[in-house]
C-alpha cells in the first residue's frame, strides 16, 4: 500500500532521527565554538581574580597558588605565569612553557608584540586567540597587570573544542544511523501492532459496507483501537437488527400495497362484471314489466309467460349475488373454516339424490364408482359447496351419452373425488382461466342455463383455503373436474 502506516512510522522516526542529528551538526559547528569560548573566557576571568586577589607587593601566597589556583588550572588545562614589575618570576604553574611564555608577555609589556585577534579588553587584561607556531596550536591568551603592580599570562588550548566538535560530529552520525535501524525495527515492530488491527478493522467495515454483519473484531486490546473494534461489532449488531426490522417493515408495506392493490383491482373487476352480469337481466325484467304495464297481450297465457321470465331473471340475479357474497367471503378471509372428519360417500349420495329430477330433466344418468364409506378431512360444508359446482357445471355441459360419472380414488393420505361428464372438451387456450371470476368458455350456453362465471371462482377460492388440491382434466369424449381431501390427520392439514 502507498501510503501503509508502517512507511509513514519509519518515515516519521527516521526523519526525526535526522533531525536530530542535523540539529546537533548545526549546534557543534555554529555556536559549540562560541559557547566553548565564552566557557573559556569565564574560566580565564576567574583564574585572574583569584590570582589578583592572593598576589601582593610583598609576594604570592604559595600555599593558595600550589593548592587552589594549582587545581583550577589542571582542571581546565591552563598554562599561568606570574611576575612582579622587574619581571621576577612570582608563581607559574608546572604544565607552563617558562621560556615562551615570559619572552611573549616580555613582548606585550614592552610593546614589541602586538595582539592579533583580541576578544576583550579592558583596562587591566586582554583576551586574545594566538596560532603558536612552533607547537601548530591556536591558543586562548589572557595577559595585563596586577594591582600589586606586576603582570600574568594564562593561556589555554583551543583546537581541541574543533577536535572535540568534529569527533562529535563523528560519533553522532555512527549514533544516528544505529538509531536509525533501531527507529526502522521498532517502527515495523510498532506498525504491525497498530496496523493488524487496523487492517481488521478495515475488512470488517469493508464486509458492513456490503451487508455482512456476521463480521467481528476479535483481535481485542484495552487501548483505543480494541475499544473501536468492541463499538465496530455493537454497531454492526445493531445494523443487523435494524436492517432486519426494515426489511421486515418494508416487506410488509410491499404486502400492505400488494394487498391494497389487488383489492383495488378486484373493486374495479368486480364492478365491471357484476355491471355487465346485471345488465342482461335487469334490462329484460324492466322490459317484460313494461309490457305488463302496458297490457301489450291481454291473453292469460302471455301475462303468465312475461310473469315467469320476470321471475326466472330475478333468480338468476338473486343466486348471482349470493354466489359474489361468498366469493367474497371466501377471498378476503372472513368466512372462518370448521375442520371436521366427516363422510363423503354419504355427501355424495345425498347429493345425487337431491339433484335427481334436474338429472331427468335433462335426460342424464348420475352414476357413483367409489366406497360406500369415505371418511376424510375438511370443512364439510364448502366441500358440499365444491360438489355441487361441479355437479352443476357436469349438468350443464352434458352432451353425447349423456353421462355424469362420480368417482373416488384413494392416493396415499389423499382421497381424490372427481366428478366427469360427456360432452365437448374445454378448448387448451380457456383451460387455464375457468377459474377466474366470470370467465365463461360458451357465453351463448352460459346465458342459456344461466351461469354467472362464479361457480368455479368459489371452488378455487374454497380449496385454496383448505390448501387442497383441484384441476379439470380434458377426456377424449369429456371433461373431469377433481378436488382432493385429507383421509387423515397431519402436516397437510395444518391451514
Amino acid at each position: 500500500m502507498k501510503h501503509s502506516m508502517t512507511r509513514q512510522l519509519i518515515a516519521a522516526f527516521v526523519g526525526l532521527v535526522l533531525f536530530i542529528l542535523a540539529a546537533n551538526v548545526l549546534v557543534n559547528n555554529v555556536f559549540l565554538e562560541k559557547y566553548y569560548t565564552y566557557s573559556l573566557e569565564k574560566a580565564l576571568i576567574r583564574v585572574y581574580r583569584m590570582i589578583d586577589e592572593h598576589v601582593t607587593p610583598e609576594g604570592a601566597d604559595r600555599d593558595y597558588f600550589q593548592g587552589t589556583i594549582s587545581e583550577e588550572c589542571n582542571a581546565n588545562n591552563m598554562s599561568l605565569v606570574v611576575v612582579d614589575d622587574t619581571f621576577n618570576v612570582i608563581a607559574l604553574t608546572s604544565n607552563s612553557n617558562y621560556s615562551l611564555m615570559m619572552a611573549r608577555l616580555n613582548g606585550y609589556v614592552i610593546e614589541v608584540e602586538q595582539p592579533e585577534d583580541i576578544l576583550k579588553k579592558t583596562d587591566t587584561y586582554m583576551i586574545q586567540k594566538k596560532l603558536e607556531p612552533m607547537l601548530n596550536m591556536d591558543f586562548l591568551e589572557m595577559w595585563g597587570t596586577l594591582n600589586s603592580g606586576g603582570y600574568f599570562m594564562i593561556r589555554i588550548p583551543f583546537n581541541s573544542i574543533r577536535v572535540s566538535a568534529h569527533i562529535s560530529n563523528k560519533f553522532m552520525l555512527y549514533l544516528s544511523g544505529a538509531a536509525i535501524l533501531i527507529c526502522i525495527l521498532l517502527a515495523i515492530a510498532l506498525s504491525r501492532r497498530i496496523v493488524r488491527p487496523v487492517k481488521e478493522l478495515t475488512r470488517l467495515s469493508s464486509r458492513m459496507a456490503q451487508l455482512d454483519f456476521d463480521a467481528r473484531y476479535t483481535s481485542g486490546g484495552d487501548d483505543e483501537i480494541g475499544q473501536l473494534g468492541e463499538h465496530f461489532n455493537r454497531m454492526s449488531e445493531t445494523l443487523e437488527k435494524t436492517i432486519s426490522a426494515l426489511k421486515s417493515a418494508n416487506n410488509q408495506l410491499q404486502l400492505d400495497i400488494d394487498r391494497k392493490d389487488r383489492i383495488d383491482e378486484m373493486r374495479r373487476e368486480f364492478l365491471s362484471n357484476v355491471s355487465h352480469e346485471l345488465k342482461t337481466p335487469i334490462a329484460l325484467i324492466q322490459g317484460y314489466a313494461e309490457g305488463l304495464a302496458e297490457c301489450v297481450n291481454d291473453d292469460e297465457e302471455s301475462r303468465a309467460f312475461y310473469c315467469e321470465v320476470i321471475m326466472d331473471e330475478a333468480s338468476k340475479m338473486s343466486g348471482m349475488v349470493q354466489k359474489l357474497l361468498t366469493l367474497n367471503q371466501l377471498e378476503f378471509g372472513n368466512d372462518q373454516l370448521e375442520m371436521n372428519r366427516f363422510d363423503i360417500a354419504s355427501l355424495i349420495a345425498g347429493k345425487i339424490q337431491s339433484i335427481g329430477i334436474l338429472a331427468q330433466q335433462k335426460d342424464a344418468e348420475i352414476l357413483y364408482e367409489g366406497r360406500d364409506c369415505v371418511w376424510v378431512w375438511g370443512d364439510e360444508f364448502k366441500v358440499e359447496e365444491v360438489l355441487t359446482n361441479y355437479l352443476s357445471n357436469a349438468l350443464n355441459h352434458v352432451d353425447g351419452e349423456r353421462l355424469i360419472r362420480i368417482s373416488e380414488l384413494q392416493l396415499d393420505k389423499k382421497i381424490r373425488i372427481s366428478v366427469f361428464n360427456t360432452g365437448m372438451p374445454i378448448p387448451e387456450e380457456d383451460i387455464d382461466h375457468i377459474w377466474e371470476k366470470f370467465y365463461k368458455v360458451d357465453k351463448a350456453r352460459t346465458r342459456e342455463y344461466g351461469g354467472s362465471g362464479v361457480g368455479l371462482s368459489i371452488v378455487k377460492a374454497i380449496m385454496d383455503s383448505m390448501h387442497q388440491e383441484y384441476g379439470v382434466i380434458n377426456h377424449s369424449d369429456g371433461v373431469e373436474f377433481w378436488f382432493e381431501l385429507s383421509s387423515e390427520t397431519g402436516p397437510e392439514l395444518e391451514i
